[in-house]
């Protein structure tokens, strides 16, 4: 039976905190209704199925990176987050985001849980975002790096640096709209938190293009002719998992446009307070992205080439020392050759 929200209000109690449903009305919780149980229990429970892959995949296939290039730095690189952990992290918040929803049922005016939902749910997908931007510069490297516009290290690059800044606005935006004590300061952490999505809803739009890009000049250009390279692109399962990195994009663009509409009407929206919306444009598009890119893991997909299709922002620094001869060594070839004459 439905509640209506304004009943019993109590404008008494300052601290909502402290109120209950036979205290106050749902008017004065986060949300003008009550979190369904079964609906949050239920994506909670899929995130946690959908990390099992993802660990046991992760470790199988080594698409974590942690003891790559350790011999050319010290300092962990962006690449040696990997894709397993991006993910792992991503679901993780996931799951915390609804099981605090699921809190937040009992407890409507659970002040902590709704800060918990909020910035969790908000930032989890930039991770799941970050594990796909790695997938592309693995990709580029299978195809070859002829053919896309920028190396993948500069690719990593402009992507995560947006990830990062659309993960951070968005989570410095959450905090302040849910401990603000005035309506002014309220909206300013909303419009932070509006910032950081169109941020983000931009970054993976413009991941879109480039990928159409790259597929232009991959169908154009000269692929890569490595033998074992050449047998990845030929598998069906690369294709297949290609697909489904591009369905993944998508949702989570989807997802990204959504929550910018919601929290443009603000915290007293008509998106914001229904949650049959949500659950379908924020929980289905991410419980279908975390499905691709758990049952299309890119692991099998490599064919056991994920390691080999390795890159690193070293690697024509690199080259450079290989194709150089040391002074010894060249002293000895022209002793072997004897001196040139000069006449």
């Amino acid at each position: 039976m439905a509640i209506d929200p304004y009943a019993n209000c109590n404008l008494q109690i300052l601290d909502n905190d402290l109120c209950t449903l036979e205290t106050c009305c749902l008017a004065q919780s986060s949300f003008l209704y009550i979190p369904s149980y079964g609906g949050n229990i239920f994506f909670a429970i899929w995130f946690g199925i959908m990390i099992l892959p993802q660990i046991g995949l992760g470790i199988r296939y080594k698409t974590v990176s942690f003891r790559e290039n350790l011999s050319e730095t010290h300092a962990l690189t962006l690449q040696q987050w990997g894709y397993m952990g991006a993910m792992i992290t991503g679901l993780a918040l996931e799951i915390i985001g609804y099981a605090a929803r699921v809190q937040l049922n009992n407890n409507p005016f659970d002040g902590d849980s709704f800060l918990m939902y909020l910035i969790t749910l908000t930032i989890a997908p930039v991770f799941i975002s970050a594990a796909i931007y790695l997938c592309l510069t693995r990709i580029i490297v299978i195809y070859g790096q002829k053919c896309s516009r920028f190396l993948p290290g500069t690719v990593a690059i402009a992507f995560m640096t947006s990830d990062f800044l659309s993960l951070l606005l968005q989570a410095v935006g959450g905090a302040i709209a849910d401990t603000a004590d005035t309506h002014a300061d309220s909206q300013t952490g909303i419009d932070i938190m509006i910032a950081g999505l169109v941020l983000q809803a931009i970054s993976l739009a413009a991941f879109l293009l480039f990928v159409a890009d790259f597929a232009w000049r991959c169908h154009r250009g000269v692929l890569d002719q490595d033998p074992a390279k050449q047998r990845v692109r030929n598998q069906m399962m690369f294709k297949a998992f290609m697909a489904s990195l591009l369905l993944a994009t998508v949702v989570i663009l989807i997802r990204s446009i959504f929550r910018v509409a919601e929290l443009w009407g603000g915290f007293d929206g008509a998106l914001w307070n229904d949650e049959v919306d949500f659950l379908i444009l924020d929980g289905a598009m991410i419980s279908l992205a975390s499905l691709c890119l758990s049952a299309l893991h890119p692991g099998p997909a490599f064919g056991g080439q994920w390691n080999a299709a390795n890159w690193s922002f070293r690697a024509k620094k690199n080259a450079t020392q290989v194709e150089k001869p040391s002074s010894a060594s060249s002293l000895r070839s022209w002793r072997r050759l004897g001196r040139p004459s000069t006449g």
